[in-house]
């Protein structure tokens, strides 16, 4: 087993990681960004999204069996080929692209996207879905190609896919299993670039096989909150969760610039 495995820092950042995603797997979004940013604590972002998206994988298999009935193939048909095209342009320009940098980038994205949708509710209030204005497939293109973009680099493909799919007014249950298909379908995609760049080695591989366990717990411990929670309170957790993150992903990349 590599050494990582002995590491109490590293298992104790790593477990929470796994925990979190699975969280978001079963009904969360936002909280899935956590999980680099919280393992790059002990090591590489790099090596960090290597081991985490083999343990995506089986969650993401989890997830499509419970919301396999509620998803909207619409939007899917929008931003699947278009984040198809955002992992193509990552995995082709991940040897020039800093660490920090994309810290920064999906930070940005993150606190934009949180104003930007508070004003947009308030903007909503009394307004039927009927009344909101339609969704736009060249938005939809552009937005799934950023959130393919930095779901490659560090798995933080969130913020710009709920910059598009949380304005389309669905129902909680679909928003969850749209999600869940979507970045199942991203995650499978990411097997192809990763496994040429050497992030599913041996080492990596091994770690992300002792984390498998917790798979399950994270992501039916996910279902059940988000089962038990309303709606509003839902989405509020999701907009508090992305702000939060962002405002700490673009802390560890300014403290980062300024410390070059």
């Amino acid at each position: 087993m590599p050494d990582l495995l002995t590491d109490p820092w590293f298992l104790s950042v790593a477990i929470i990681s796994v925990l979190i995603t699975g969280i978001s797997k079963g009904g969360f979004g936002g909280f899935a960004l956590l999980s680099v940013p919280l393992m790059s604590l002990a090591i590489s972002p790099i090596q960090a999204a290597g081991i985490m998206l083999p343990i995506m994988i089986p969650m993401d298999i989890l997830s499509i069996w419970v919301y396999r009935h509620r998803w909207d193939a619409r939007i899917l048909a929008v931003l699947i080929p278009s984040a198809t095209l955002g992992i193509t342009i990552g995995g082709l320009t991940a040897g020039w692209v800093n660490d920090d940098f994309v810290r920064l980038l999906v930070g940005i994205i993150a606190v934009l996207f949180t104003i930007h949708r508070a004003r947009g509710v308030l903007r909503m209030v009394g307004k039927t879905v009927s009344e909101r204005p339609p969704p736009s497939k060249p938005w939809g293109v552009f937005w799934g190609m950023c959130a393919g973009f930095t779901s490659f680099l560090a798995h933080a493909g969130s913020p710009p896919y709920q910059v598009y799919v949380l304005r389309q007014g669905l129902k909680k249950e679909t928003y969850t299993g749209t999600s869940v298909m979507f970045f199942a379908s991203a995650n499978v995609i990411k097997l192809i670039p990763y496994g040429m760049l050497g992030q599913l080695s041996v080492t990596n591989l091994s770690v992300s096989a002792a984390l498998l366990p917790l798979v399950p717990i994270g992501v039916f411990l996910g279902v059940w909150l988000n089962r038990k929670i309303p709606e509003k309170i839902f989405f509020t957790i999701i907009l508090s969760s992305i702000l939060l993150v962002g405002i700490k992903l673009i802390w560890d990349g300014v403290t980062s610039f300024w410390g070059m």
